[in-house]
């Protein structure tokens, strides 16, 4: 398998470090493109988090990292806008669901375009197969880490 051998800790920093930066590049395009929408940072992940999912308010805490009575005002604010709804889990009626609206999710896909057009630039000068490459490499190295990072 490729990459069986363990990068030393120099080429580790390094990476790191290039990881790093890039988060910072990725996070000003994200809240730039949270800011044009009048929506905070937080919301936009909520978004693309629901994308393709329905998920339990506390599920929705987990994989934002945040406290189930700040997720609460947080989904208040994106329910009010008529982007996401909650319902009864089918399974647990003491659960609450959250999910994309029509209206939520179209915006959520509109979102996702114009986040790739802004990050294009930035890619442009990547081959294809550097591109796939770095696609891979990234889905190995987000594999290690939280279950969902969006």
């Amino acid at each position: 398998m490729p990459g069986s051998t363990t990068a030393s800790p120099d080429d580790q920093a390094l990476l790191a470090n290039a990881l790093i930066r890039s988060s910072f590049l990725t996070m000003a395009v994200l809240s730039k493109q949270a800011a044009a929408h009048d929506i905070s940072l937080t919301q936009l992940r909520v978004l693309g988090i629901l994308q393709d999912r329905c998920l339990r308010m506390s599920e929705l805490a987990d994989y934002l990292g945040l406290d189930r009575s700040t997720i609460s005002g947080l989904v208040d604010r994106l329910e009010r806008r008529g982007l996401v709804e909650r319902a009864p889990n089918a399974a647990d009626g003491r659960s609450i669901d959250v999910r994309l609206t029509p209206v939520g999710s179209a915006a959520a896909e509109r979102g996702a375009d114009e986040i790739n057009d802004a990050l294009a630039p930035f890619l442009v000068d990547l081959s294809s197969a550097e591109a796939r490459r770095l696609t891979a490499l990234l889905e190995q190295v987000l594999q290690q880490g939280p279950h969902l990072t969006a």
